[in-house]
């Protein structure tokens, strides 16, 4: 018998100055068996940054990442069902981005593990003509950190300003310094 996914409830206040951003979210997130709470509040992170100020152009959405291999762990579909925005976590191989970078008109990925810097040098010349990704690392401190914040029912506080993350909950709170690996080409 399949050990089943373990449902999340974060109730999320984003203050995203860098965007003008303010918007609160209700979120169900089902966590697979296989993934770490660190993975979990990584995605529910990206969410927050990637989250549009509207729904006219489509919702940005959990999708099936690490249960399917077709999907992300996050996409924005249009209403009319084309691919917007694809957001990978984690260290995906550049075939997937390469493929994602196709599919989509935006792809984001957000690198947290302390081998990043590792993966990235493997990957990084072989997409220099994909002008639609952008790539950040989390410093590894920091998303572990991060993780610290889990638990099954979540009120979380996530404010941007200048680049710099804060999230925060009742009781404690995580300030993050994503690093830009790579930028869309202008």
């Amino acid at each position: 018998m399949a050990i089943k996914s373990t449902v999340y409830k974060a109730n999320i206040q984003i203050a995203d100055m860098d965007r003008s951003l303010y918007a609160t979210h209700a979120l169900t997130v089902a966590r697979h068996p296989s993934e770490t709470d660190e993975r979990l509040m990584v995605r529910l992170l990206a969410f927050a940054l990637q989250v549009p100020e509207d729904d006219h152009d489509g919702a940005l959405v959990f999708a099936r990442g690490i249960s399917d291999t077709d999907e992300p762990d996050l996409w924005q579909l249009s209403l009319s069902g084309e691919l917007r925005h694809w957001v990978e976590v984690g260290l995906p191989d550049e075939r997937r981005m390469t493929r994602a970078c196709g599919r989509a008109r935006r792809v984001s990925i957000y690198a947290y593990a302390a081998s990043t810097p590792i993966w990235w040098a493997g990957v990084e010349n072989k997409l220099t003509r994909v002008s639609n990704l952008h790539v950040w690392q989390l410093p590894a401190a920091q998303s572990q950190e991060l993780a610290t914040l889990a638990q099954r029912s979540m009120q979380l506080q996530i404010t941007v300003q200048d680049g710099q993350i804060w999230v925060g909950d009742n009781s404690r709170s995580v300030e993050i310094h994503p690093i830009t690996l790579k930028a869309p080409a202008a």
